[in-house]
């Protein structure tokens, strides 16, 4: 039996133990993060937690609405073991249709007959030695590492609030939170649940990137770089590094993207592989 469960009502022990011990853990459906990112949430839980979906939601001009939040690629249905196409299916049967709009990625473990949006993401295995991993870039993506070697770019730790100011001259996003971005960094940072690393050339930042770490998934969530540190090959200095660091280890460094063409192709050029995941959507008129 599915049920709603209210935020306020969840059992959040058993809730949180369903997530780390699922077969589809995802950092993004841990109680403490959905409580950053997103604006309300509630649960559909199977059973005694066997399985649970978050339901991010919104209100706007008295309309209630379920939409994907903030730095949060996959949600979707979490299992303790592995579900037929039928359950999941229930699960998004279940959900209620007192919220007129439904936007919502799945991860990429969830599987359906219907017709749904197709996303690429990519991962890759650093399951090997690095001089392994590094025979799979691509020609470009080795002579990039070899230019930020050459100019003698060092890592070190740096602050959320450092690639931000960076992001705020540099880019134009829509959508970006900066308070809710500090508050997730803040989070892991004091629990251990990630890294925030620069990269610099003689003592200037040129940019860096905020990883999360959970079970055996590294994702890269956030960067930022300046003009000089894409000219220096900073962000590809950098992910060479990650790779190199957690050779012949069993986690996965997941990029968190590849929509974007431009974007799926520099990913790409490190040997990694397509993820695919599904966005549902509804809408009562």
């Amino acid at each position: 039996m599915i049920q709603y469960i209210k935020r306020k009502d969840l059992d959040i022990e058993k809730y949180n133990a369903c997530i780390e011990n699922s077969v589809q853990s995802r950092i993004y459906a841990f109680s403490w993060y959905l409580d950053i990112v997103a604006d309300n949430w509630d649960v559909l839980v199977f059973g005694d937690y066997e399985a649970v979906m978050p339901i991010p939601w919104s209100k706007k001009y008295g309309v209630k609405y379920i939409t994907q939040p903030f730095q949060c690629q996959q949600l979707g249905v979490f299992s303790l073991d592995n579900l037929s196409k039928e359950t999941q299916r229930k699960f998004i049967n279940k959900i209620p249709k007192k919220y007129l709009k439904v936007t919502l990625n799945f991860n990429s473990n969830n599987h359906f007959d219907d017709n749904m949006i197709e996303n690429k993401n990519y991962i890759l295995k650093l399951n090997e030695p690095f001089i392994h991993q590094f025979k799979t870039f691509s020609k470009g993506r080795k002579h990039a590492v070899k230019v930020g070697e050459k100019k003698e770019l060092i890592l070190k730790e740096t602050s959320i609030l450092s690639l931000i100011k960076i992001q705020e001259e540099f880019y134009n996003y829509s959508g970006f939170s900066k308070v809710k971005l500090e508050k997730l960094s803040e989070y892991v940072l004091n629990n251990k649940k990630g890294f925030v690393l620069g990269v610099f050339k003689d003592e200037v930042l040129l940019g860096g990137g905020f990883f999360l770490k959970s079970n055996n998934r590294i994702t890269y969530l956030f960067s930022s770089f300046t003009n000089d540190g894409k000219k220096l090959q900073a962000s590809s200095f950098l992910l060479n590094s990650i790779i190199k660091k957690y050779e012949n280890s069993n986690f996965v460094l997941d990029f968190e993207g590849g929509n974007m063409p431009n974007i799926g192709s520099f990913y790409k050029s490190f040997g990694a592989e397509v993820e695919t995941y599904f966005s549902f959507n509804r809408m009562f008129l």
